[in-house]
């Protein structure tokens, strides 16, 4: 006579399901009490700065490692079909709310906002997006953003892959690429404050702006290349992204065109191919996910532009962007209406270029 055995999975008890769950709980409570308890701590007392700030690393470091620490602890005393669904959300949920605290928050807020009057007492509906497509100075910053990204997003992108193509194929590779990647080491600002330099003008005195110098060696008259050329001005502000963006672009596509296999280009150039067609038919298709990627990010970026605007000329000479016209309607003419309102269209241009950037990295299993 032989008897036959079941095996049964390794579950825990269903009575320990509750348990499990009011522990979670409990732990994470404790969480929040006790780094509440550090942060009020550390806001309201008058210790000596030293050892505040020491203390404020040491818990910044520690705290996100018990938190984690404890909350994985909790996660472990589930089932192994539970722990499987509950991790991933451990470890994201964290840096998701962190993000929302910080990012989602105060965007419903701004967007709020956007509705009010300047002094967001009284509800106005559209009344500021109206005015914004409206008012001269508003449609100034809008076009002004247009042209930076024109002009200023375009050429960093072509003279980046330009570069890094003529770069790839020179004996002195890395000297090029270093003093083109150099502006990328110092800040907007500090850029600003070397170019307002280079573009200053002094009327009725001796020049002291390199280009005016130059100009005047030469024999011609010196000019106001930020103030009274205008609209040419923002093209001279945009010869600062230039400068300084180009790099960033060129580092990237240099990198791709290591990856372009080698016997494919030995291959179309024995077939008689030229180096144009090599360019446009087989480099630049292999390497349309990096152009992509490059393109959206200096977009992006250029559509946030403040800092070179703000050094070189502070908005003046119909030089505005939405930033700035953003920063002096909120923080200095305290009109907070506005204020949102142009933060919210500078949002809503930068959302579609993220989102056609997002989706083309999930065609090509990005995600």
């Amino acid at each position: 006579m032989t008897t036959s055995t079941v095996t049964t999975p390794n579950t825990k008890p269903k009575n320990n399901v509750l348990l499990n769950v009011i522990l979670s709980i409990i732990v994470v409570a404790l969480n929040v009490l006790m780094h509440t308890g550090i942060f009020i701590f550390l806001r309201d007392s008058e210790m000596n700065p030293i050892i505040h700030a020491i203390l404020a690393i040491l818990w910044g470091v520690g705290g996100i490692y018990l938190i984690y620490w404890s909350l994985n602890w909790a996660v472990e005393r589930y089932s192994d079909l539970w722990r499987r669904r509950i991790q991933p959300y451990l470890f994201v949920g964290p840096a998701f709310l962190l993000l929302s605290w910080l990012l989602l928050i105060p965007t419903l807020r701004t967007l709020y906002m956007s509705f009010l009057d300047e002094s967001s007492s009284k509800f106005v509906g559209l009344a500021n997006y109206a005015a914004i497509f409206t008012n001269r100075l508003l449609l100034t910053a809008l076009r002004n953003n247009l042209l930076w990204v024109l002009f200023g997003a375009t050429a960093c992108i072509v003279l980046g892959l330009l570069i890094a193509v003529l770069a790839d194929r020179s004996s002195f590779e890395r000297i090029a690429k270093a003093i083109i990647f150099l502006p990328m080491a110092i800040s907007f600002v500090a850029a600003g404050v070397i170019w307002k330099f280079i573009y200053y003008y002094q009327p009725g005195n001796e020049q002291v702006g390199l280009l005016n110098a130059i100009v005047v060696a030469f024999g011609g008259e010196p000019q106001a290349w930020t103030s009274m050329m205008q609209p040419w001005n923002n093209l001279f502000l945009i010869a600062i992204l230039i400068w300084m963006q180009t790099g960033f672009a060129m580092v990237i596509f240099s990198a791709a065109l290591k990856g372009v296999p080698e016997d494919l280009l030995e291959a179309a150039r024995m077939d008689g191919a030229g180096e144009f067609t090599i360019f446009f038919k087989i480099i630049t298709p292999f390497i349309s996910t990096t152009i992509l990627s490059v393109t959206t990010t200096i977009i992006v970026f250029t559509l946030k532009i403040f800092d070179v605007v703000m050094i070189m000329t502070g908005g003046q000479y119909d030089t505005e962007v939405v930033a700035t016209q953003f920063y002096r309607q909120f923080f200095m003419y305290r009109n907070f209406g506005y204020g949102s309102t142009l933060a919210i269209v500078l949002l809503i241009a930068v959302i579609p270029v993220i989102v056609f950037n997002l989706r083309q990295m999930r065609k090509q299993g990005g995600f």
